[in-house]
C-alpha cells in the first residue's frame, strides 16, 4: 500500500507510477489513518517537503496510521529541491511507534510554490526527463525491497523552519485567501482540498449568478491545490493575482483525481 498526500498532483503521480510497477494500491494518507493497514506487508509514505520539512498535516497524520512494525516501509519526497528535515522528522515519528523506515529517497519535480514568487512552475518540466533515471532507480529499489536511506539525516537548516514560531510565521505567509470580487462559488477549491478546510456557504449579497461563496478554514497546511485549481483565479497568496498560466498541475494527474 503505498499512501501520499498531494495538492497539485506530484505525489500522487509519483505513487501511482511506483504502484503499478510493485502491484501496490494507492490511498490518501488522510484516508488511510481510518484503516487498520496492519496486514500490509509494504507502506510506501510519498509526500512533500514544505520549507525544508515535513508538512504539518503529514506529521499530525503519521502518528495515527495502524501499520505492522514488520512490514517494509518505504518513504518519497517529490519537492522542488531540498528535502531538509522531510524525512528525518517523520522516520523519528515512526520509530517512537516502533517502525523503522528501511528505504528513502528524494525526487525533484516542478515546485508549486513557486507562484508565490511570481515564477512559473510549469516552466520547470525539465525535472522530469532530468530525473527520469532516478525515479527507475526508486522504482527498482523499491521493488527489491533494498534498505538505503538517502536525504534522511538531521538538517539544521530544516529544524530551524520547523520550530513554531518559524512555522506558524510561514503557514501565516503562505496562506492562500479568497477574493471574493472573484469567485463564483464553483466549489473545486473545496473539492481539491486535501484537508476539507474549505466550505462554500452563502454570501451576505448575493447575485443572480453568484449565491454562494468560498471560505478557507483553520486548518490550511498551504500546498497550494486551491490556488492552482481555481478556474477564476480567485486564491490569492498575500493579495497577489494567481496569473493562469502559472497555475500548474503535473501533466499526468487530472483534477477529478485530486477531487474528494
Amino acid at each position: 500500500m503505498i499512501l501520499y498526500f498531494s495538492g497539485t498532483g506530484n505525489c500522487l503521480a509519483i505513487a501511482r507510477q511506483i504502484a503499478s510497477a510493485t502491484n501496490d494500491q494507492v490511498l490518501p494518507l488522510t484516508e488511510a489513518v481510518r484503516q487498520n493497514l496492519t496486514s500490509e506487508r509494504r507502506i510506501g509514505l510519498v509526500y512533500p517537503s514544505y520549507d525544508f520539512n515535513t508538512p504539518p498535516a503529514v506529521r499530525n497524520l503519521v502518528p495515527r496510521l495502524k501499520i505492522s512494525a514488520d512490514a517494509y516501509v518505504f518513504i518519497i519526497i517529490p519537492c522542488g529541491a531540498q528535502a531538509g528535515n522531510s524525512i528525518w522528522s517523520v522516520r523519528r515519528q515512526l520509530r517512537e511507534k516502533g517502525i523503522e523506515v528501511s528505504y528513502s529517497h528524494k525526487i525533484r519535480v516542478p515546485d508549486n510554490s513557486a507562484i508565490v514568487f511570481g515564477r512559473n512552475p510549469n516552466d520547470q518540466s525539465w525535472k522530469f526527463t532530468r530525473f527520469a533515471d532516478r525515479l527507475q532507480t526508486i522504482i527498482a529499489d523499491v521493488q527489491s525491497e533494498r534498505k538505503a536511506l538517502h536525504f534522511a539525516w538531521f538538517s539544521p537548516l530544516g529544524w530551524l523552519m520547523g520550530t513554531e514560531r518559524m512555522e506558524q510565521w510561514m503557514l501565516r505567509t503562505f496562506r492562500p485567501a479568497v477574493n471574493e470580487t472573484k469567485c463564483i462559488g464553483c466549489g473545486i477549491c473545496s473539492r481539491v482540498c486535501p484537508m476539507r478546510n474549505i466550505t462554500l456557504s452563502d454570501r451576505e449579497e448575493p447575485t443572480a449568478d453568484h449565491s454562494q461563496l468560498a471560505a478557507i478554514g483553520p486548518h490550511c497546511t498551504a500546498c497550494l491545490a486551491c490556488l492552482h485549481a481555481c478556474p477564476q483565479q480567485a486564491i490569492e497568496v498575500g493579495a497577489k493575482p494567481s496569473p493562469k498560466a502559472h497555475q500548474y498541475r503535473h501533466p499526468d494527474i487530472k483534477l477529478k483525481d485530486l477531487s474528494r
